[in-house]
């Protein structure tokens, strides 16, 4: 067999409590004087949103904010933001949030100096190239969720609102310049919210594992990366002023983002038009799948997790793994069916033909079709087959 592979890394990153405070330092280093700080609705008025604005303040940066993301992005918050950053005569964007105001804030700065429409950039071949590279404005990136990854990531999703499909928008720009990972950021999140994006980067790190592509050092990566959730999840669920177990959970979330360049599956494939048509948050919709994937690829995975799950505290080899997985989401309250948290049967279809168009599909061991997607589909909806 050759082996081939085109790999890239992370970039600079801050992690540590109070680091916060080193915003300034890092818009400096990435080139920015006058910065639009990008967030969700929910996150505009809280402290750590202050606090981060007075820190730019206080190192004559400015407070600008633009609050106006929902949890599912679309394109008229993208052109609610983009005016916000034109109108203020901006030169960088700070993305701070979860996955959903890291992925919007990307796409500001990414298309901030773009004619084309944002769909032209789908991650499809080499449409990336389509993009004026010298027009992306400098992003600085600032999770305060532990899950998605999204501010080591070269990519952002975005839904199309006419079609409520999620879109991979990709420029390898797009990867912040410099990321902050303060765990104390993560402190105020509530327990439910805790779980989700905890097993959101657990989905990154069990689908990048299962991918059948060549890239043996994302496969470490993604190994630790459960590891880590596993040990830690459960820590901070129960105290969740648990700032070492915090920051495993953030390192976990970078290290599920770094990994899934080897690939993703039918986990995010399904997960992806759930969200885009529902609503759902897409790390409790991931976990609600895993599960079912997990069989539908069993044999194609089951000797490499025969292998992990005695690293992993597991005994039983695959068949340990997958019962642990189900026990795992029954502790942190997490439905054991879609149709729990609103997804309608009745949608399968358009669930499919979305599915089959997101570029996840191309790395799960085995081959989707409508066929075992309508299956995957009904189990994990219902319960049933």
């Amino acid at each position: 067999m050759v082996l081939s592979g085109n790999w890239s890394y992370p970039t600079s990153i801050k992690f540590g409590a109070g680091r916060l405070a080193e915003l300034p330092a890092a818009c400096a280093q990435a080139g920015m004087r006058r910065p639009l700080l990008v967030t969700d609705k929910g996150l505009t008025g809280l402290p750590i949103t202050q606090q981060a604005l007075d820190h730019l303040e206080s190192a004559g940066l400015g407070r600008a904010l633009f609050g106006g993301v929902d949890p599912n992005p679309d394109e008229r918050n993208l052109a609610a933001g983009l005016a916000a950053y034109k109108a203020g005569g901006h030169d960088g964007v700070i993305a701070f949030g979860g996955g959903s105001a890291l992925d919007l804030g990307k796409m500001v700065a990414f298309m901030a100096g773009q004619t084309r429409p944002i769909w032209d950039f789908e991650d499809i071949g080499d449409w990336w190239q389509r993009a004026d590279a010298a027009a992306i404005a400098p992003i600085v990136a600032v999770p305060t969720t532990a899950g998605t990854g999204s501010e080591v990531g070269r990519a952002s999703v975005i839904t199309n609102s006419e079609t409520h499909r999620k879109t991979i928008i990709f420029h390898p720009k797009v990867l912040p310049s410099v990321v902050i990972c303060d765990p104390e950021l993560t402190v105020g999140m509530p327990q439910s919210i805790t779980a989700g994006t905890g097993l959101d980067a657990f989905a990154h790190c069990v689908e990048a594992f299962s991918s059948p592509h060549y890239h043996p050092m994302s496969q470490g990566i993604a190994l630790e990366g459960m590891r880590l959730v596993i040990d830690n999840l459960p820590r901070v669920y129960h105290d969740g002023a648990d700032l070492e177990a915090r920051g495993h959970m953030m390192s976990a979330a970078l290290m599920g983002a770094t990994a899934f360049q080897k690939g993703l599956g039918a986990i995010h494939a399904m997960s992806h038009p759930i969200g885009a048509m529902f609503n759902t948050h897409h790390g409790t919709t991931n976990a609600i799948c895993m599960p079912a994937v997990l069989d539908f690829n069993a044999s194609e995975i089951r000797d490499r997790f025969d292998r992990a799950a005695g690293y992993l505290g597991i005994s039983g080899g695959f068949d340990g793994f997958r019962s642990f997985v189900q026990d795992f989401n029954d502790r942190f309250a997490i439905p054991r069916t879609l149709g729990e948290i609103g997804v309608d049967a009745r949608q399968i279809d358009a669930l499919i033909d979305m599915a089959l168009e997101d570029p996840s599909c191309g790395g799960n061991p085995r081959p989707l079709d409508r066929d075992n997607l309508r299956a995957l589909f009904n189990v994990t909806i219902s319960g049933g087959s």
